[in-house]
């Protein structure tokens, strides 16, 4: 799942970077390319741990 999320976050940055440089870009494809990839980047992001659930687990360590 999380190799599906990286391509699909590669594959909109492309799109939107491709629709920016043509001579009359469409807006409505960028803003949908741009949510779609804040939506994928925010789902990716959702599996890693925060900052304070990684210094609770370093001192749970740390007791034993």
């Amino acid at each position: 799942m999380k190799t599906i999320y990286i391509l699909l976050i590669f594959a909109l940055a492309f799109v939107a970077l491709f629709e920016q440089s043509r001579a009359e870009p469409n807006k409505y494809i960028m803003i949908a390319a741009m949510l779609a990839f804040v939506y994928g980047l925010s789902r990716l992001m959702s599996k890693v741990p925060g900052k304070g659930e990684r210094n609770a687990e370093d001192n749970d360590d740390e007791n034993i």
